[in-house]
């Protein structure tokens, strides 16, 4: 079975033994760390997680998304009518 990663950053459970060199590698990203090949988690830098409390969207924001991904989507909202 294959595992998706998350983030093009990897480290081994060997490397974040000095988890300061993984971090300058890194450059902010958020680290894979793999063991015998296998996703174990992530080691994400304070960095890289948002500082500021997200945004909600507004409601003209989601009915103008919706509007511009109705024609992507609209054949798997046929589709599902059925179902």
């Amino acid at each position: 079975m294959t595992t998706r990663l998350l983030t093009t950053c990897i480290a081994t459970i060997t490397e974040m033994r000095e988890p300061h060199k993984v971090l300058e590698s890194s450059g902010g990203k958020p680290v894979a760390v793999l063991r015998n090949s296998q996703l174990v988690g992530y080691f994400v830098p304070a960095e890289a997680v948002q500082s500021e409390e997200p945004r909600h969207a507004t409601m003209e924001e989601v009915a103008d998304y919706v509007a511009r991904s109705r024609a992507r989507v609209q054949p798997v909202l046929d589709y599902l009518k059925d179902k």
